[in-house]
Formats: C-alpha cells, sequence, structure tokens
C-alpha cells in the first residue's frame, strides 16, 4: 500500500509563524508561534522541529503548502520565497492557498469571507457555488457588494452589523486548513505560489533620477 502523501503546510502572512504536518487525512504535528516580527529566522527551524517529531525528514515530503495572504507584506514575502526555494531544492511541489479560502474552507455555503484590510477597508471574497474574485472594498460599501448573510473572517461581526446574518468562527485553524486545502489541488498542475496582494505596497519607488553612467 502506497504511503499517504505528507504535506508541511506554513504560513506567515501575519503577527505569527504557523506549520502543520499533514498525512492523509491527519495532523500529524502542528505548531503557532505569535511574533510581530522574526518569522524569517523561525520558520524554517520551526518546520524541522515539526518533522523531527514525527521522525521525518525533508525529503519524505509530498508537496509544500503555503499560505500567500492577503496580509503583511513582507510576512507573506517571507513564507512564498521558502516555498519555492524549498520545492526547488526537494524537487516537489508548491502549492499556494490564500487566506480566505482557508478561512472558508469547511464552512456552509454560500458565505462571504470578510477580513480586516484597516485604513477603513475590508477584504471580501464571497464563496457560493464557487468563488468569486476576491476585492478591496469597505463596508459602507458592503450592501452593494454582497448579497450573502452567511460570514466569516476578522471583519465578520461588522459585516453582521451591516448587513444582518450570521458570523461564523473557521472551522478550522489556518494552518490546517491550508494543509487540507493543498492536499485537493495534488497532482493537478499549479502555478508557483505568488503572494495574493489586493493593495499595492506602502513604500513608494526613489524619486531620484537615475544615475547616468559615463561612457
Amino acid at each position: 500500500m502506497r504511503p499517504d502523501p505528507l504535506i508541511l503546510a506554513f504560513d506567515t502572512s501575519a503577527a505569527h509563524c504557523a506549520a502543520a504536518l499533514l498525512s492523509g487525512d491527519r495532523i500529524l504535528a502542528e505548531a503557532w508561534e505569535p511574533m510581530d516580527k522574526g518569522q524569517a529566522e523561525r520558520l524554517l527551524p520551526l518546520c524541522e522541529d515539526l518533522l523531527a517529531q514525527t521522525g521525518q525528514g525533508w525529503r519524505d515530503l509530498s508537496a509544500l503548502a503555503v499560505g500567500t495572504g492577503p496580509g503583511n507584506f513582507t510576512g507573506i514575502r517571507i513564507a512564498v520565497a521558502a516555498a519555492r526555494g524549498l520545492a526547488l531544492s526537494l524537487g516537489i511541489p508548491a502549492i499556494g492557498v490564500t487566506r480566505l479560502e482557508a478561512l472558508a474552507h469547511g464552512l456552509p455555503r454560500p458565505l462571504a469571507v470578510v477580513e480586516d484590510a484597516r485604513r477603513g477597508e475590508i477584504y471580501l471574497q464571497e464563496f457560493d457555488h464557487g468563488p468569486d474574485d476576491a476585492r478591496l472594498t469597505t463596508l459602507s460599501a458592503l450592501p452593494h457588494e454582497c448579497g450573502l448573510d452567511r460570514f466569516t473572517g476578522s471583519a465578520a461581526e461588522a459585516a453582521v452589523a451591516a448587513l444582518g446574518g450570521r458570523a461564523l468562527p473557521p472551522a478550522l485553524p489556518l494552518h490546517h486548513a491550508i494543509a487540507r486545502i493543498a492536499a485537493t489541488r495534488l497532482g493537478q498542475p499549479q502555478p508557483r505560489p505568488a503572494p495574493f496582494y489586493l493593495r499595492g505596497a506602502d513604500a513608494a519607488p526613489p524619486s531620484d533620477p537615475p544615475p547616468v553612467i559615463l561612457p
């Protein structure tokens, strides 16, 4: 009998460093550490700890799963870069899963995920028969943007106040959901993971003129 695929999932899209090791339908090991900074230094040792707890090694992995945001600009890039580098060195696929998909996983449809994007804005994605495109909007625009009455995410209570309906907690921890969604995509052609940004970077390009290269 062939062993179940072994998937390592991780996420650093917010003030945490989280990882889970999934085999078949079982989470073998997991970790969730709150941290405002330091994810770049902590992520790989955390993953190595999970593998060691279960007697596995990097070469035992069938795939990697990574949270692609939206969320913290730098945090997303840390996890995505790690997933792409590991996938290349190990010769296994890396599967990107957005935070909005993960929050919706395992909940009844139709459903809208509403996440606080700060600056008076929200990330919104509706999941009816299939997911609609995610978008950046405001709570005041929600009655025109969304006709659903079930919500999850960090701004679910505010959405309920705006539209009525019900606020639902996520069915699974974020890193568990990322692993399980990736398992459903294993064996299918996947694009390389990329940061899922709905807002441009805060940093502006320098306004100084470029240097002149003399002959």
